[in-house]
């Protein structure tokens, strides 16, 4: 397939916001990609699988680099026009299309393979030259690219499609295309068969795939393979978690702490996975000697939190605390002493090759009963009541709370597990939750003793179709914090790697750093395109092990202030 069929499609999502129009433009494209279904993965603006986490590596900076030689002009030059447009697909689309004339352009036709496979060997590439290297893999695509062509290439190096298009509006093209729904009763049906595929696999390739040779069912959870968690839903209070999940039901402790799946494939191989799918085994090497020693089973999928505590007092810390240890590669036996761990495990959801998502929570919590040795401050199960008590739940929260940790969670007893979705098998319950998950999208520069630094920041929730919508601006909260991890500086460095644009003192970035915003109350606003603003919000948490996918959507927004 040329990738100039793949351009268009870009275009023509691009200049649409109806979630039901870029549908039918995927669902039409997808029709001709049956035997390419790899191709999907550029549709997302990927090269690989969701759960493989590996990336480009390329910078603002190397690509500038790249559009300047592909371009024959100064670095300054590609820098000036980035400027004027704010964004480098732009510009590369501007400048390729002024140096047409060079011999080296539209040598030939790209092909779609062709930019898979350049871009593959882009992230393989290490060591001495390999940024030279990187940079001439992205030459010869700009080289082979017509102007409309250089601007979706740049676009997907630097992950930022600017396309609209969300794991939900995929789904609905798959099922569009595959089933041809009759009505909105089948189109349910099948959204939800191929949204457990997803799931299951975290590979829409696989999905799309598996779906048109109508063996959706036989994917299945993989030991070793990152799986998406089961979300949870607030409560307002107990009768509140009462009503959602039923009675009785149990509470566990809500830990304050960094979740993590834990897996064993059919080799003995223990492998850990974050909610975002990454794999963070080597920074937790604590974790495969306590499960090793404590779990029995050959194989099996545990989903739980990696606990933080002082290694002195066995007191509990916060979230930020351990989530030092997430981006850490070197000195992880020093931070194993100074960060210790314990792992409090409060699902499975697969053992000796069977897995158990259909399976009731009641079951699958007497299943870990009997498979884990508890260890304290090593491994133990996440401690638990079942009543139909509120006053027996209250003062299990207060004892929650007393021990350091964020609240309860609620639980239905006879409930599946399912990946990926927040719906109402369990609930979380926190005090004055008055907070949200949500993604930095841009961010302004300070003034002042703040000069240097990033200082105020747009927050975006989910809309309904998986967009983006700003719901206002943040700028407290850091400075009051401590932790290096919350410093002005610190978000500064990490949002400078993610810019897309700049324009005066304000910034956009690509979608990556997820915060926890807590705020005062909800108002309606015009100036926002989710249609709400958050007053007097407050940076209160910086969320590691969160992407996109798990911050607030518009419907949880709109349901806090009861609309």
């Amino acid at each position: 397939m040329e990738y100039k069929e793949l351009a268009e499609v870009y275009e023509a999502l691009e200049n649409t916001t109806k979630g039901l129009e870029k549908t039918k433009i995927l669902a039409a494209f997808l029709d001709k990609i049956r035997s390419e279904p790899q191709v999907i993965y550029l549709l997302q603006g990927r090269i690989f699988a969701d759960f493989d986490s590996r990336d480009l590596g390329i910078s603002h900076q190397l690509v500038i680099r790249a559009i300047s030689r592909a371009c024959g002009v100064e670095d300054k030059e590609v820098v000036k026009y980035f400027k004027e447009k704010g964004e480098l697909g732009k510009v590369a689309e501007k400048l390729i299309k002024e140096k047409k004339t060079q011999t080296a352009l539209f040598s030939k036709k790209l092909k779609v393979s062709m930019v898979i496979s350049n871009l593959r060997k882009i992230s393989e590439i290490e060591g001495q030259g390999s940024v030279d290297l990187k940079v001439g893999l992205v030459v010869d695509l700009l080289h082979s690219g017509t102007p409309k062509e250089a601007k979706y290439i740049i676009r997907t190096v630097l992950g930022d499609l600017k396309v609209g298009v969300g794991n939900g509006i995929l789904r609905d093209a798959i099922v569009e295309i595959v089933f041809a729904p009759k009505d909105l009763e089948e189109k349910k049906k099948y959204s939800v068969k191929v949204q457990e595929a997803y799931d299951k696999s975290t590979d829409f390739a696989e999905v799309f795939s598996k779906a048109l040779s109508k063996t959706l069912e036989s994917i299945k959870l993989t030991p070793g393979k990152p799986v998406k968690v089961m979300l949870f839903p607030k409560a307002k209070n107990v009768e509140d978690a009462f009503r959602i999940v039923g009675r009785p039901a149990a509470f566990e402790y809500k830990y304050d702490g960094f979740r993590v799946m834990i897996n064993k494939n059919r080799f003995g191989s223990i492998k850990i996975f974050t909610r975002r799918l990454e794999e963070v085994t080597k920074q937790f090497p604590e974790i495969i000697d306590y499960v090793q020693e404590n779990v029995k089973g050959e194989t099996f999928i545990l989903d739980s939190e990696a606990v933080g505590f002082d290694s002195k007092t066995g007191e509990y810390t916060d979230f930020q605390a351990v989530s030092q240890r997430i981006r850490r590669k070197h000195g992880i036996e020093v931070m194993m002493k100074t960060l210790p761990i314990e792992v409090a495990v409060f699902d499975i959801i697969y053992l000796d090759g069977k897995s158990l998502i259909n399976t009731s929570f009641r079951e699958r919590r007497k299943i870990l009963e009997k498979i884990i040795t508890p260890r304290d401050k090593k491994i133990v199960l996440a401690k638990q009541i079942i009543t139909g008590d509120a006053k027996v739940v209250e003062k299990f929260y207060a004892e929650a709370l007393a021990d350091g940790q964020e609240g309860l969670m609620g639980k239905n007893l006879e409930a599946p597990y399912k990946p990926g979705a927040r719906i109402g098998h369990a609930v979380k319950l926190k005090p004055e939750d008055k907070d949200f998950d949500l993604v930095i999208t841009g961010a302004e520069w300070g003034t002042g003793k703040r000069t240097g630094w990033l200082t105020s920041f747009d927050v975006s929730c989910r809309g309904d179709s998986g967009e983006l919508l700003d719901v206002g601006k943040v700028s407290t909260g850091l400075k009051e914090l401590e932790g290096a991890d919350l410093s002005y500086n610190e978000i500064t460095k990490r949002l400078k790697k993610l810019e897309i644009s700049e324009e005066g003192r304000k910034i956009k970035v690509r979608p990556k750093i997820v915060i926890t915003v807590q705020y005062q109350d909800i108002q309606k606003s015009v100036n926002y395109s989710s249609g709400y603003a958050l007053r007097f919000p407050r940076i209160i948490r910086l969320r590691e092990d969160r992407s996109v996918e798990d911050i607030a959507t518009v419907s949880e927004i709109r349901d806090e202030i009861g609309i």
